[in-house]
């Protein structure tokens, strides 16, 4: 716990407890620790991560879920309200998270998960079932028997700016993969072509949510206004989460 402290953990007591709790001899206590002072994300040092009730597998290198995008799972489950096992894509979708967490509320969607990056699709393939989660670009990496048959597509896309990824904390900034984090000179470059993407892929009234800022909801919104999509944005102060949704008309 001193050394946690020392390290800047805020919650050294408790990550340390966690740490003791997951670590199979003195020997894997000690590599856990030496980690953690690094700087590595306590998440992936401990191998998972609690979001939404859940514990997600985390793997080095891979997007940590954050508690806002909590906001983003509820958003999409009332979006599904009514329809009867919906096809639900988690796109970009890092460990999985919120895929799993959909799914945890709604058992009878049918899900699939696709990311660009390797490492999130071998992470997600630990939480999600296997053979539904997809390695590519967007929507080109989904099978195309879904074209026209989605319900909802959940989205945490990058959307940091290029430039601010300095200002990030070091845990995300060089403990999670680049292409995460990177969303472009205004962090929205994910959000348009997205928005440009998505309805050829939605059932008529089908949804697409997205994370994104305070400051860059209008442009998030505007994105999916330009497309023909229907869009209204969310805010929870709680969770300081901000996310879109917006509908297929």
């Amino acid at each position: 716990m001193a050394r946690l402290r020392r390290a800047g953990c805020v919650f050294a007591e408790d990550e340390a407890r966690l740490l003791l709790e997951a670590a199979t001899d003195d020997g894997a206590l000690e590599a856990m620790v030496v980690r953690r002072v690094a700087g590595e994300p306590l998440e992936q040092v401990l191998g998972w991560a609690l979001f939404d009730g859940l514990q997600i597998r985390v793997t080095p290198g891979v997007f940590v879920p954050r508690r806002r995008s909590e906001l983003l799972v509820a958003a999409a489950v009332r979006a599904l309200d009514g329809r009867r096992e919906p096809v639900v894509v988690d796109l970009c979708c890092g460990s999985g998270a919120l895929g799993a967490a959909v799914a945890a509320r709604r058992p009878d969607a049918v899900l699939h998960a696709a990311d660009v990056d390797p490492d999130a699709v071998a992470c997600a393939r630990l939480n999600l079932a296997p053979d539904r989660v997809h390695q590519g670009d967007l929507f080109d990496a989904l099978p195309p028997v879904l074209r026209g048959g989605v319900d909802v597509v959940v989205v945490n896309a990058p959307y940091v700016p290029t430039d601010a990824i300095a200002l990030m904390p070091p845990e995300a900034r060089d403990h999670e993969h680049r292409v995460a984090l990177d969303g472009g000179a205004d962090g929205l470059d994910l959000h348009r072509r997205i928005a440009t993407g998505v309805a050829p892929w939605l059932v008529p009234g089908g949804a697409v949510a997205i994370e994104t800022s305070r400051r860059q909801a209008d442009g998030t919104a505007d994105a999916l206004r330009v497309a023909g999509l229907d869009a209204r944005v969310l805010r929870d102060e709680e969770l300081d989460a901000t996310v879109v949704v917006a509908t297929h008309v």
